[in-house]
Order: C-alpha cells, then sequence, then structure tokens
C-alpha cells in the first residue's frame, strides 16, 4: 500500500472523528479500501484506531467539561454487547453487502438529520424518573456563544436499547457507528449536539475495545500497519478537538450532513459494482 497516502488518509478520518463524533471510521474504511485494502482488514484497522480517536478526543472533550460521563458510561453498558456480536458477523459474512451496508447505514443517518437541519436544539421540557434516577443531567460552558447551556437528559430506557443495536452497527462495519449514537443521543434522548458528539467519542473507544479483541483473535489485525494509523487518526483528533469547541452546534451539524452523505454513496455504488 501507499504508506504516505495511507497516514493522509488517516489523519482526515480523525480530524473528521473528532469533530463529528462519528469516531472516523466513515473515513478510513472507505479510504483504506481506495487504496487497495480488503474490507475485512481495513474495518479491523478501523476497529482499532476508533480507539485512538476516542482517547485523543475523549480527554480533551471531559477536560473542557463537555462529555456528560454518567450518560456515557450507562450507555457503553448496551454497546459493548453489540459490538462483540457485530464483529463476529463480519468474520463470517461475504464482502460485498458489506459495502453496501456500511453505505447503507451512513445514508439513514443522513435522512434523519436531514429531516431536522431546521430545528434548533431546545431543553427537555419534563425529564422521566428512570432517567432522573440515574441523575442523567449536566451542564457546559460554550465557546461559540459564551453562554453556559444546561441540560437534562431523556428517555434513557430507549436509548439504551437502541445503542446496542449501535454497538452492532460499529463492530460490524468497524467505523465506530458514532452516527448513530449521535442520533440517539440527540434526537431521542435530548442532549445538545455537542454534548452528543462528545459523549459518542467516550463511548467509541470503549465499543472499539470489544470489536478489536474479536478481529484479533481472527487475525485480521497487521501491527505493522495498524500503528502507524492509529498515530495518525489519533493526530488528526488531537487538531479536530480544537476546531469543535469553537464552532457552533449548527456548523457542527451541517458538516455532520456532508460527510455522511458524501460517503454513503460511494460505498453503496462500490458495493453495487463489486468494487
Amino acid at each position: 500500500m501507499n504508506m504516505p497516502a495511507t497516514l493522509a488518509v488517516s489523519i482526515l478520518a480523525g480530524l473528521i472523528g473528532a469533530m463529528s463524533g462519528m469516531g472516523g471510521g466513515i473515513v478510513l474504511v472507505p479510504g483504506l479500501t481506495l487504496l487497495g485494502m480488503d474490507i475485512k482488514h481495513a474495518i479491523a484497522i478501523s476497529t482499532v484506531s476508533v480507539i485512538a480517536t476516542s482517547s485523543g478526543a475523549a480527554s480533551a472533550y471531559v477536560r473542557d467539561r463537555i462529555t456528560n460521563l454518567k450518560v456515557g458510561m450507562f450507555l457503553e453498558v448496551f454497546t459493548i454487547v453489540g459490538a462483540l456480536a457485530g464483529a463476529g458477523i463480519t468474520i463470517a459474512a461475504p464482502r460485498r453487502p458489506l459495502f453496501i451496508l456500511f453505505g447503507s447505514v451512513l445514508l439513514a443517518s443522513w435522512v434523519t438529520l436531514f429531516a431536522q437541519r431546521h430545528e434548533h436544539w431546545r431543553p427537555v421540557a419534563r425529564q422521566d424518573k428512570f432517567s432522573q434516577w440515574l441523575e442523567l443531567a449536566g451542564s457546559y460552558h460554550d465557546q461559540a456563544t459564551q453562554e453556559t447551556i444546561s441540560y437534562r437528559a431523556a428517555r434513557a430506557y430507549l436509548g439504551g436499547p437502541l445503542m446496542l443495536g449501535a454497538g452492532l452497527i460499529a463492530g460490524l462495519l468497524g467505523i465506530g457507528a458514532g452516527a448513530l449514537k449521535v442520533l440517539i443521543q440527540d434526537l431521542v434522548m435530548g442532549l445538545p449536539p455537542k454534548v452528543s458528539a462528545t459523549t459518542s467519542n467516550l463511548i467509541i473507544g470503549v465499543t472499539a475495545l470489544a470489536g478489536t479483541s474479536v478481529y484479533l483473535a481472527a487475525g485480521f489485525i497487521d501491527p505493522g500497519l495498524t500503528a502507524p494509523v492509529m498515530l495518525s487518526v489519533l493526530l488528526g483528533a488531537f487538531v479536530g478537538t480544537r476546531l469543535l469547541v469553537r464552532l457552533s452546534n449548527q456548523a457542527v451539524r451541517r458538516f455532520f450532513l456532508v460527510m455522511l452523505a458524501v460517503l454513503g454513496i460511494e460505498m453503496i455504488l462500490r458495493g453495487i459494482r463489486g468494487v
């Protein structure tokens, strides 16, 4: 493989993963396959790199007090189980459907977010008893508006089971499934977009660690290639965290939409053509 091109794609993946909360796999898997890598090996390496993205971004967001640790720890329980199952399915599945499934997941996420594109975040009016019992609430200082944003999470009883599905997709496609995790926290649980994106970064790393154990045992991970990819992804994630805190919630969502549409269409076309 072309190593300079591989490292460039990895840096871009880390940048986008940190800014959007998607984990970087949405860029890394298509990029590595375009450079000639088998999609199963690309998914395995992407799963490992997601840990680097999460580590680089999540630490900064926790420091800036944007990430909600209680929400993240509650949802991680569900995503870990899903990731283990998803990685096992990928190892046994044919390659061509993986391209189509990858693109379909991204486009489904795009459709859901596009329908909400004109809506601004509004605080949850009433928190249900289960979410209140879990103490899923918090606040953060928004540098873009210079305001302190207070919020409460709702419908944790739906968010948890839905995260099981997000973990399944994460393990299956090596993308971190940050797109789905952000949507669940944003649209189902009522969290602000920045909190959804940053908490997603925290959850992604733990989810990816579970999937990595399966791919490592199956021999799909090449340490010689994975190490430089992880370092490059980490560099991109470091830059991405510096950009996110200066952007508005609407800018983060628009950026998210563009990436989902472009990469979703590209992967489906490659799956149909059998590339």
